[in-house]
This record gives C-alpha cells, structure tokens and sequence, in this order.
C-alpha cells in the first residue's frame, strides 16, 4: 500500500497566476540593464553577461538560504536572472556569432535539459515541489533559462 506524506511547509515562490505573469513580464522590461553596461559603458558582452551572472549567483543563493518568502528578494533574483539571459543572448548573438536563432536555440536546450533533470530528480517539475535548495536550485535554473 502506498502511502502518500503531506508536509506542510511554506513555500518560498509565489503562485504562478495572472499575476506572476504581469510582474514577471514588466520585471523583464528592467533587463536593459544588460545593454548598459555591455553597450553605454563599453564594458563588453563577456564582462556583462559574467557581472550579471555574479549578481544572479549571489541573489540565488540568498533566496535559497532564506526560510520564507521575501517579495523583494524573489523579485531581484527575477531580474537578475532576466538581466543575465539578456546578456547573455547578447554575448552569444555578437560575440560568439551564432545569433540570436542560435542562442535562442541554445537556451531552449538548456532548458529542456534542466527540465528533465529536475523531473529526473525530483519526480516532479511543480512549483508546488519547490521547498529545498536542490529543488530550487532547479527552479532558479528554468527561471533563468527560459
């Protein structure tokens, strides 16, 4: 007989809803931050795509760290991780030169990986599963990537 275990644990991302969607889609517009730095100061897009990365890694690891949900921080973390893939899909369309079809493919891949270990791992790709580092480490990850 299987027994099902109900653990009542708080979670730590917000419920995806119309809501979540309207704040995910204007937290995306906050991604040109990515094409000041890489483009107004000139720093390059290997230098952006790595700052942003850094500033992400950090916001990850405090969001995981933390024990409840914190709005503010989720919501950095978002942009963070908006900011990066902006970045990033710079440095890949004009640096490595296989453009923006060939990045966006390249994401797509990392995704759908990510997607598949997760499951993999966890059995589950639910937001609903998201209540330990490893699992939101995924979750950060098809964030990111998507």
């Amino acid at each position: 007989m299987n027994r099902v275990v109900h653990h009542d644990v708080l979670s730590k991302v917000p419920e995806v809803t119309l809501v979540f969607w309207i704040t995910k889609v204007a937290a995306t517009t906050l991604e040109t931050g990515g094409d000041s730095v890489t483009m107004a100061l000139d720093w390059g897009y290997l230098v952006g795509t790595l700052l942003f990365l850094g500033l992400l890694i950090a916001l990850v690891i405090a969001q995981i760290v933390s024990e409840k949900f914190h709005p503010f921080l989720y919501w950095s973390t978002i942009v963070a991780s908006t900011t990066f893939g902006t970045a990033m899909a710079d440095f890949a369309d004009r640096s490595l030169g296989i453009g923006y079809t060939g990045g966006s493919t390249l994401l797509l891949v990392c995704l759908f990986a990510i997607l598949a270990l997760w499951y993999w791992s966890e059995g589950s790709i639910s937001v609903d599963t998201v209540s330990t580092p490893r699992v939101e480490a995924f979750y950060w990850l098809a964030i990111t990537f998507s």
